[in-house]
């Protein structure tokens, strides 16, 4: 399992990706898998610089794996505010731009994208971990 620890701010975004990038290209990813697992890692890690820490600074860690079945495994962590992604209600995607509610669409798109999504809070930090196949 390879990590990375980075400060989380939005401009160590490209950092991120090219940690990840250079895994699922070591592990053969299809280039369709890689866009829609950067597309997840950058809405993710932009929410986590965003909102975690309430405009103070702290550190996110970013884990990397290819399990037994092939899947990329990338799990998220912070010490920021409690935060579990999963629990919030999917956007009415039915409705137009105008009358929709604000918000959500980006972690609805990743519960799309990604074969499966795991959230816990454990030992004061939140793990949200996305599992895609390398396809």
């Amino acid at each position: 399992m390879d990590k990375k620890e980075i400060m989380a701010k939005v401009e160590n975004l490209p950092e991120v990706l090219a940690f990840i990038d250079e895994k699922l290209e070591m592990a053969g990813c299809s280039m369709k898998a890689q866009m829609q697992i950067d597309v997840a890692v950058e809405e993710i890690f932009v929410n986590i610089a965003s909102y975690a820490y309430e405009g103070k600074e702290g550190m996110a860690e970013i884990f990397f794996d290819i399990d037994s079945e092939k899947n990329a495994v990338i799990t998220f962590v912070d010490g920021g505010v409690p935060y579990d992604p999963l629990k919030k209600a999917d956007p009415d995607v039915t409705l137009s731009a105008d009358e929709r509610q604000i918000g959500g669409l980006g972690i609805f798109m990743v519960k799309k994208t990604m074969d499966d999504m795991i959230y816990e809070y454990k030992d004061e930090k939140n793990r949200l971990t996305l599992v895609k196949k390398l396809g």
